[in-house]
């Protein structure tokens, strides 16, 4: 079964993917930005369902459902956009769509949509088991593969809104602001073209949440949760993510203390301190989901595998989710100032890494003048 999805709002394209594979889960999904490339790909019979965004960059994503509907009666068609007025709904009426949902919209009544439309999974094939050694897995992993895991208890709350569940925004962020993975994507998102504008670069959790919405932010969430909902930790794993994960919250506690006294914004820099461990938190996470192909790894090679592979999956993460130039500047100065132009920012963070890893007093003396805090 093959599903086409059209919309140039990445995060959203793939929030749809995942609602496909949560209840079709063999199913083969093409996402496509622009309407040339999505007509280009369609033939009759190839498709089971097609959902499309109106508002695209080369033209209406209507267009391409009336190409369809002149050669094909039978497959559904949905559209999902932002647009929710009347002459919309009737310019499309007569091309026999199944669902018309605006965003943002509610998943479950999207799943519901989907389960009476998609035809039924054929049996799934049998799975071949890795036997590729874990560094040449690491090594192998594309920059669209690698990930943050997501809290435990997140993720199971978020399953409940994937059901239905009414959801309190304001309950779920205060669990979010301690999840880098949360934290990335929704500034990630809240930074991509569908969202940012003319606005300044959003780098905090509440400011992502205020331009995307609560519903986005929501579905976006459990867009997440979906794509981890067969990964699961082994006890020496948990050990290792949680130990990640504290060193984080203490720095970003004591960055929050520090920015006060010296009159600073802290969201900004207690978000760099909940992702400063980022790339250690990728390279456990991709272990995981190898450890789940019947693998299996000791100690020793998981300590290899983070000291190879931490740098780089990090410097890939921020890249690929296009973090703001600032908070990279503001994690980058956990571990070292710039050379020159360095902000008081950049040094508030260095200092409270310093403090946090004992480093000698002279240094934390000399970092707290350039602070400005003696």
């Amino acid at each position: 079964m093959r599903v086409m999805i059209l919309d140039d709002d990445p995060w959203i394209s793939d929030l749809l993917k995942q609602l496909v594979l949560s209840i079709r889960p063999v199913a083969q999904v093409d996402c496509f930005i622009d309407v040339a490339s999505a007509l280009d790909a369609w033939q009759p019979s190839t498709y089971q369902l097609v959902m499309a965004d109106w508002n695209l960059p080369d033209a209406p994503g209507v267009n391409l459902l009336q190409k369809i509907r002149e050669k094909d009666q039978d497959t559904p068609l949905i559209m999902i956009t932002g647009r929710a007025d009347r002459d919309s709904v009737l310019a499309v009426k007569s091309l026999r769509i199944s669902a018309f949902f605006t965003k943002p919209f509610q998943v479950s009544r999207v799943v519901q949509c989907l389960e009476e439309l998609l035809p039924l999974d054929a049996p799934p094939r049998a799975t071949t088991v890795s036997t590729e050694d874990l560094m040449s897995y690491l090594n192998g992993l594309s920059s669209g593969e690698l990930d943050l895991p997501l809290l435990a208890s997140v993720k199971d709350k978020l399953q409940l809104g994937y059901g239905g569940a009414l959801m309190d925004l304001r309950e779920l962020a205060n669990d979010w602001q301690y999840d880098p993975a949360l934290c990335a994507h929704l500034i990630a998102a809240a930074n991509g073209a569908a969202y940012f504008g003319l606005g300044q670069p959003c780098t905090n959790l509440n400011g992502a949440l205020t331009r995307l919405g609560g519903l986005t932010s929501v579905n976006l969430a459990i867009s997440q949760a979906l794509r981890q909902t067969n990964t699961q930790p082994d006890g020496m794993l948990m050990t290792f993510i949680q130990a990640h994960l504290d060193e984080a919250e203490r720095l970003a506690e004591r960055i929050f203390l520090l920015a006060q006294q010296c009159g600073l914004d802290p969201a900004p820099l207690q978000s760099a301190a909940l992702l400063h461990r980022m790339g250690e938190l990728c390279v456990l996470y991709q272990i995981q989901k190898w450890g789940n192909q019947d693998n299996s790894v000791d100690e020793e090679t998981l300590m290899h595998a983070i000291r190879d592979f931490a740098a780089p999956f990090a410097v890939r993460l921020k890249a690929r989710w296009g973090l703001p130039m600032v908070l990279r500047e503001l994690i980058g100065a956990i571990y070292a100032l710039p050379p020159m132009q360095v902000r008081r920012e950049q040094v508030v963070m260095r200092l409270a890494a310093a403090m946090n890893n004992g480093e000698p007093e002279a240094d934390i003396e000399r970092l707290k003048r350039l602070a400005g805090l003696t």
